[in-house]
């Protein structure tokens, strides 16, 4: 798929993030397929996988959806995990991966190489980069090393920016303001509720990606089971 194929695609539109972890109740490929599925018929317009299901995943949501598949691996706890070498990367594009998603943040990656490298062979097996940042400076340094798209994936979950209680809004209109139109942006991260998704936009997102609030069942239900047992303790 090319660039500007995907940006018109998924421009103003939530895309859904189906994937579950080592030890989680739903990890299991073939559901996480269903839930790729499920999200697509309620208007997701891309499906972003992968993760600690890898490639099988990738695969599996690949023949199960018409939409772009956001592709990732999940490799170790600590450091640079998500996509986190040139291997992984071409990896996950030929899992069928329209795009790619690659941890961008200044971190050293294990193979030793850089994110312009990975995003260098990402284009040779004619799919799109994502990178995901954590801060800022690391979306100026990913669009100037070739990112096709920028998504704020890891605000808050390293050591170079501080954790906000909900979405981190203020990093989007801080991209926004540093690279103008020049960039596709996604926000993503602890987006928990239709109206922030909706202030991702407004703060200047093109597009919001939510996970957890939408497909981690089990989150979804202490949300409701926490409401009502405060409710019924009145």
């Amino acid at each position: 798929m090319d660039l500007q194929t995907f940006i018109q695609q998924v421009r103003g539109t939530l895309i859904v993030s189906a994937q579950a972890p080592t030890g989680h109740v739903l990890r299991d490929t073939r559901t996480i397929a269903f839930l790729a599925r499920a999200a697509e018929a309620g208007g997701s317009t891309a499906i972003r996988c992968g993760g600690y299901g890898g490639l099988e995943d990738i695969k599996a949501v690949v023949e199960a959806v018409q939409v772009p598949v956001i592709g990732l691996t999940k490799e170790g706890d600590t450091g640079v995990y998500i996509t986190p070498s040139v291997a992984s990367a071409v990896a996950v594009a030929q899992a069928g991966a329209a795009v790619v998603a690659i941890d961008a943040t200044a971190r050293p990656r294990q193979d030793g190489s850089d994110f312009a490298a990975q995003v260098r062979a990402v284009h040779e097996h004619n799919a799109l980069a994502m990178a995901d940042i954590a801060t800022a400076e690391e979306a100026v340094a990913a669009h100037q090393a070739g990112a096709d798209v920028i998504s704020t994936t890891l605000a808050g979950y390293t050591e170079h920016r501080a954790k906000t209680e909900g979405p981190d809004l203020e990093l989007i209109r801080e991209i926004r303001q540093l690279l103008g139109k020049d960039v596709f942006l996604i926000g993503e991260g602890r987006f928990h509720t239709p109206q922030q998704a909706a202030l991702g936009i407004e703060a200047g997102a093109d597009a919001i990606i939510v996970g957890t609030a939408i497909t981690d069942v089990a989150f979804v239900t202490a949300q409701f089971a926490n409401s009502v047992s405060q409710a019924a303790s009145k």
